[in-house]
């Protein structure tokens, strides 16, 4: 992507700008193996980044990011749910071992293979509980082509400051749509560096000794400190533990660092009409049909607020207390069973929400205007 001059249209899609983001903000790496719709974000990967591997299938491609990460590099890869399902095991053990990388999950409609060249907002209850335990694995989600830039750098940042695999969650809407936009808008992006032990340092490395919750880096290729990087449970040594209390506080420090440190990586909008009773609740693609829907609603009189969710997991708590301030909320996400809102409340959501879903198809601003003012 050229260097932005004043005024410059350019005819793009998210998947190229999310790539270029990724790149500015330090991801040195794209590993991956192809499937729809996520083969754009593998074209400009192999094109745009430092190392391109081409992996043989969806667990080698995790496998080897595991690698370049303990080597040093910022690793990232793309895929929809039929590859991600089988990168979850290796999404466990990069999680456990506390290595980087960045995973571009594009959702189409499912379950299992589900439809190629449909999408759909079907993967949030999936990305809430993968983590074994219950732990939550960062998930930043893309409403616009300003999110596709921005997002993606912060999902590298986060991914490098609390020394995690972060999702980039996206669709395929959003990922393969081309338009004319102009790149002049877009912030620069600042590069992402990389905090490392200090070599100076006497005594013994331990890879998971924490300062201030996150244990400082050290890549396996250097040869003065041995690292130890293990993926079943262990203490501050890298060395395999059972149960200890040294081992057992490590475990929960992996909750702690991200829900701890999750306020600054906390990202929403939130458009707040006057004496509104009404808001509006959309995320990802189909935030485009909410705004839509909100303005036209203004024209007509309307009194409605609208709230565009973009970290999703750890949910923010002040989700609910924007979402606790309003007599009515309608919540609009592509799924039908409401995925956001359990995620939120639980099984027991407040009586004041109402839900638009869909399957199949993507939702239209008017079937939000009927439902707010029904």
């Amino acid at each position: 992507m050229p260097a932005n001059k004043k005024g410059m249209q350019t005819l793009t899609d998210a998947s190229r700008l999310i790539i270029e983001s990724m790149a500015r903000a330090g991801a040195d790496a794209f590993i991956g193996y192809p499937i729809t719709p996520a083969n754009l974000l593998y074209l400009y990967g192999s094109q745009r980044m430092p190392l391109m591997l081409a992996a043989p299938d969806e667990i080698t491609t995790l496998q080897w990011m595991a690698g370049l990460s303990a080597a040093g590099r910022i690793p990232v890869t793309a895929t929809s749910f039929p590859g991600y399902a089988l990168m979850i095991e290796s999404i466990n053990m990069a999680y456990m071992m506390e290595l980087p990388m960045v995973i571009i999950l594009v959702q189409r409609l499912g379950p299992a293979t589900g439809t190629a060249t449909c999408g759909a907002q079907g993967d949030l209850a999936l990305l809430n509980g993968q983590i074994s335990g219950g732990h939550p694995l960062p998930v930043l989600c893309t409403s616009s082509f300003e999110d596709c830039w921005t997002l993606s750098a912060k999902a590298v940042e986060m991914a490098v400051n609390l020394r995690t695999p972060v999702v980039l969650l996206t669709s395929k809407e959003e990922v393969m749509t081309s338009k004319s936009f102009d790149v002049s808008s877009l912030p620069e992006i600042k590069k992402t560096e990389r905090k490392y032990y200090d070599m100076k340092c006497d005594g013994k490395y331990k890879s998971y000794k924490p300062t201030d919750l996150i244990p400082d880096f050290l890549p396996v290729t250097q040869a003065k400190h041995q690292v130890r990087l293990n993926a079943s449970t262990h203490d501050q040594m890298g060395l395999l533990q059972h149960s200890s209390d040294e081992a057992m506080n490590n475990t929960r420090r992996l909750e702690e660092k991200i829900r701890q440190k999750a306020y600054e990586f906390t990202w929403y909008d939130l458009d707040e009409t006057e004496k509104a009773d009404t808001l509006v609740v959309a995320y990802g693609i189909t935030a485009a049909a909410a705004k839509d829907a909100v303005n036209q609603l203004r024209n007509e009189g309307e009194k409605v607020s609208l709230l565009i969710p973009k970290t999703l997991i750890p949910a923010p708590d002040v989700y609910i207390e924007i979402m606790d301030s309003y007599t009515t909320v309608v919540v609009a996400e592509e799924n039908i069973n409401n995925q956001f809102c359990k995620m939120l409340y639980g099984i027991r959501k407040p009586l004041s929400h109402r839900f638009i879903g869909s399957l199949g198809k993507m939702i239209t601003p008017q079937q939000i205007i009927e439902e707010v003012k029904s």
